[in-house]
């Protein structure tokens, strides 16, 4: 699916914390967040998409997961944080090229036809990565290595990118045609954004095929490259990953790139020139780094703020009737996301407190984001019951319905979606340290679920006012109104 990815190593972030985040944006899905047991994990896994059925091991762990609420397509659980604090988000959809599909080609479902030609299952993809990984692994890096031995055994049948965190590290995994995969080690003091296309710009291949510390790869990934000529830089260059595998194209400069350039003049303000004559970036450029040094500690407001954005500032706001270029560019903040799921790993907290997720259900930038605990057997129905049933009782529909509103009348209803998000903000961070106080002085981990259930509850009620405030301005601009003197 279209999305886009920012990540963060444990020194680049304010409090510590490694951070791996995603716009899951679908097709206008239900979503609901939930906590999956471990009894609750097949033995077997049967896939929707390609037909597929997977061995699971014996020893599942309890994860939470954000999945469709209709599973007439496959569970797409999105993103989760797992029982040993190990986060996963899955997946960007990426770019390749001809060269690689032609080399490796995806592994698609075949049907049955006729007598003769056998039902034939593709490979793993989008539906199924996290179902199929995060509740067996206890590290970032066992997340890549499983998922890498999954892939060259069945093989996938689109392009994906897969990040995975725990306390110490972040991982970025890239897939390439239909078998083969490369992974790299976030280093701590970086930042990394993906705007659906192959990000990876370097990689070492001495580490990979030697102590293996911060770059992964399938087994034979040197071999492939060269037996398909997929090198293309220059013979003094170091190899990059991005003009091998990836592309380059003209819809890459309308749909990808642009998403780059805000998401780094963002992080690299001071560092780069972004815009007019002489510019170092443009919203075209091929060459925007994957993963850089920020000028500040990045915040998980910070990121929230930039999943959400709209090229603000800039002559390409869909919003500002005075920009030059309105429109020009696809936005990151986009009406089909379904979830924008942050997954925080607190290094400096204790194993109950490590995980936070901070969700934004259904919409745009115009959605709250809020925070619940990860370490806990179940959450609340507001957010962990919606249905396919458009209904305010559950987060998804109201948070749905106040970005529609808000987009729809943008200029008279900002104000009340800013105040509306900055309370959610406010409220979110005091209840996350007081019940963090709580559990650091001695009580128990138990209270995590009272704790997720009066965050939901405060979400509930600020939803709800800030439903009526924009849906009153909504209603003062219907277009069929007349005014009387007597009025």
């Amino acid at each position: 699916m279209p999305c886009t990815t920012i990540l963060a190593g444990k020194k680049a972030t304010n409090d510590g914390s490694t951070i791996i985040s995603r716009n899951d944006d679908g097709l206008f899905q239900a979503k609901k967040i939930i906590v999956k047991p471990a009894a609750k994990q097949p033995k077997k896994y049967r896939t929707v998409i390609s037909h597929l059925t997977v061995e699971l091991p014996d020893d599942p762990m309890r994860y939470t997961c954000a999945p469709n609420v209709s599973t007439k397509n496959g569970v797409w659980p999105a993103c989760g944080i797992n029982e040993a604090n190990v986060a996963m988000t899955a997946t960007e959809t990426i770019t390749s090229n001809p060269r690689v599909m032609g080399a490796d080609p995806y592994i698609e479902y075949k049907p049955k036809k006729g007598r003769k030609q056998k039902e034939v299952p593709g490979g793993i993809g989008e539906e199924d990565i996290v179902t199929l990984v995060l509740p067996y692994i206890k590290s970032a890096r066992e997340g890549v290595l499983r998922l890498g031995e999954l892939l060259e055994r069945y093989g996938t049948y689109e392009p994906n990118g897969i990040a995975f965190c725990d306390s110490d590290d972040v991982w970025w995994m890239e897939t390439i045609g239909g078998h083969h995969w490369i992974a790299k080690r976030v280093p701590d003091e970086r930042v990394v954004i993906m705007p659906n296309q192959f990000g990876m710009d370097e990689f070492d291949f001495d580490d990979a095929f030697g102590s293996r510390k911060e770059n992964l790869c399938s087994a034979d990934l040197r071999e492939f490259i060269e037996a398909n000529h997929l090198y293309t830089g220059n013979s003094e260059g170091k190899f990059n990953p991005r003009l091998a595998f990836g592309s380059r194209s003209d819809s890459d400069h309308i749909y990808n790139t642009p998403r780059a350039w805000f998401l780094a003049r963002n992080f690299l303000e001071r560092s780069y020139r972004w815009d007019g004559d002489g510019a170092d970036f443009t919203p075209e450029s091929n060459d925007i780094p994957w993963s850089f040094v920020p000028e500040r500690k990045v915040t998980v407001e910070e990121v929230r703020y930039l999943l959400g954005s709209h090229y603000q500032g800039t002559p390409y706001d869909p919003y500002d009737k005075k920009a030059e270029k309105a429109g020009k560019y696809r936005t990151i903040g986009v009406p089909n996301s379904d979830v924008c799921g942050i997954m925080q790993i607190r290094g400096n907290m204790p194993g109950p407190l490590k995980g936070v997720e901070w969700f934004s259900m259904g919409g745009s930038g115009f959605t709250c984001c809020f925070p619940f605990y990860a370490q806990v057997g179940t959450l609340p129905d507001y957010i962990s019951k919606t249905t396919d049933t458009v209904s305010t009782e559950r987060m998804y529909w109201t948070s749905r319905i106040i970005a529609a509103l808000t987009d729809a009348h943008y200029g008279p209803a900002l104000i009340h979606d800013e105040r509306y998000q900055n309370a959610v903000w406010n409220k979110g961070q005091k209840l996350l340290c007081e019940y963090d106080a709580k559990v650091l002085a001695g009580e128990s981990a138990k209270l995590l679920e009272e704790a997720n259930k009066k965050i939901t509850d405060m979400v509930k009620e600020e939803s709800e006012k800030a439903l009526g405030n924009i849906l009153g301005v909504a209603s003062e601009h219907m277009k069929i109104r007349y005014h009387r003197g007597d009025n």
